[in-house]
């Protein structure tokens, strides 16, 4: 029987931790993705401790964002077996809306010179704004007469606790996890920004040009120097194919960098740019992020209704 218990807690403690934000039936929750289930984390923590845990917010703002956390709630979760759905039969719900989405422009060199950039010597940082965020297999919405929409592979950090001047020996302690963010641009309008000295944040902030998920994966999978395969698809064609080995500026680096001048907050994200292919989408395309260790971000492509012509 000890042996059993023994196995049963190793079993456990061996799940890849993924956490994301689902609906059924008109009820949105968060939940702890094991194989192809997923555990009502949000339903278990208000039967457990009269919690409410409405997105990924929640759970930094209670504390409760933490590997061990999630573990124990799996074990202890196994006697509330109605808790347990089935992945497909769930709907992805954007995961959470930060504080601030930091980006980090030409951050892997061939994608720099692709983009007639000077190879920065320092990290170009930029914000995309939170409104711009939808779910996995959310719709990204072409509006009519925009120009050239580029989508950009990158992978995304979610900082787990309040950064100011942190050393970039110790930025892993502030990594919460680890995410996908497809970094969509209207590229003409960003060139026309750029080209008149102007800022390209409207490029970059457009309503659903901030694709972000499927779930974030605990800081404990993933080594934050680690080379990781980053592979961007549409209709099931490679456009990008690099490795998150050939970043310029590395995670650590990047958090001490940043937290130098802007005090990162729990949930906020760093973006840590895209390799080079870029290239444009058009409505009725399949966009797909995937990134080893994480999973694969999904998106379709929709063109926009022009309203006055209803």
């Amino acid at each position: 029987m000890i042996d059993f218990l023994c196995g049963e807690i190793i079993k456990f403690f061996s799940v890849k931790m993924r956490i994301g934000r689902f609906s059924k039936e008109g009820r949105e929750f968060v939940g702890i993705i094991k194989g192809e289930e997923v555990f009502d984390l949000s339903n278990f923590f208000y039967l457990e401790r009269k919690i409410q845990i409405k997105d990924i917010n929640s759970l930094f703002e209670n504390g409760l964002f933490s590997p061990e956390v999630f573990k124990k709630s799996l074990i202890d979760g196994e006697k509330y077996r109605e808790l347990w759905y089935p992945l497909e039969k769930l709907n992805f719900s954007i995961l959470y809306r930060p504080s601030k989405i930091i980006c980090i422009g030409a951050n892997y060199i061939e994608h720099a010179k692709e983009s007639n950039i000077i190879i920065p010597e320092e990290p170009i940082f930029f914000e995309k704004a939170t409104s711009a965020i939808i779910p996995n297999n959310g719709e990204i919405i072409y509006p009519e007469g925009l120009g050239r929409i580029d989508p950009e592979v990158e992978l995304a950090v979610v900082i787990g606790k309040k950064a100011k001047g942190v050393e970039k020996e110790k930025a892993d302690e502030f990594i919460a996890g680890y995410t996908i963010l497809n970094d969509v641009t209207a590229r003409d309008i960003e060139m026309k920004d750029m080209e008149k000295k102007l800022p390209w944040y409207r490029s970059k902030s457009i309503d659903t040009f901030c694709p972000f998920g499927p779930w974030i994966v605990t800081s404990d999978e993933i080594n934050p120097e680690e080379d990781l395969k980053i592979e961007l698809r549409v209709n099931g064609k490679i456009r990008q194919k690099s490795s998150t080995g050939k970043m310029l500026f590395k995670i650590p680096f990047l958090i001490s960098f940043i937290s130098k001048f802007i005090t990162l907050y729990p949930g906020d994200i760093i973006s840590t740019g895209t390799p080079e292919g870029i290239s444009p989408i058009f409505p009725g395309d399949i966009v797909e992020c995937e990134i080893e260790k994480i999973g694969i971000l999904r998106n379709p492509v929709k063109k926009s209704i022009n309203l006055s012509q209803k």
